[in-house]
């Protein structure tokens, strides 16, 4: 068995560490997982027959906004994606209503689909980017 998975996470085969004794947490993307915990830094998956651990740089629960920043630039970038499409949404609703336009449902599936792909391509770079980094 490899002690390190794919992403750079330490396996812990459950023989060695039995039971977790940290609150469990729900920060965090499960990734298969049953339950997940956190130790200030410390981010533990639980898996059926082991344990996957990575320190994250920034906790969470102290500074989330910096551990989207840091540790989570994907979820940052959908925020900001859900957000931008929110605003072009009621700007276009808003200019709508002002004028009965036949055109305006094609300029807002343009503006939604836009959005979706400058989404897509920015978490398609992060996810370039960061599994570059050496581990």
């Amino acid at each position: 068995m490899a002690f390190i998975d794919q992403e750079g996470c330490i396996i812990v085969p459950r023989s060695i560490r039995p039971i977790i004794e940290y609150d469990e947490t729900f920060l965090g993307t499960k990734k298969g997982a049953r339950r997940q915990f956190r130790y200030n830094t410390l981010h533990i998956r639980e898996y059926d027959n082991h344990y996957t651990l990575h320190a994250d740089a920034i906790n969470p629960v102290k500074d989330p906004i910096g551990h989207l920043v840091v540790d989570a630039p994907e979820y940052l970038i959908g925020i900001i994606s859900i957000l931008c499409l929110k605003k072009q949404a009621q700007y276009l609703l808003e200019k709508k209503e002002k004028s009965e336009d036949k055109n305006q449902r094609n300029e807002i599936l343009d503006k939604i689909i836009g959005i979706c792909i400058a989404g897509s391509a920015a978490a398609c770079l992060h996810h370039l980017i960061s599994y570059k980094r050496d581990y």
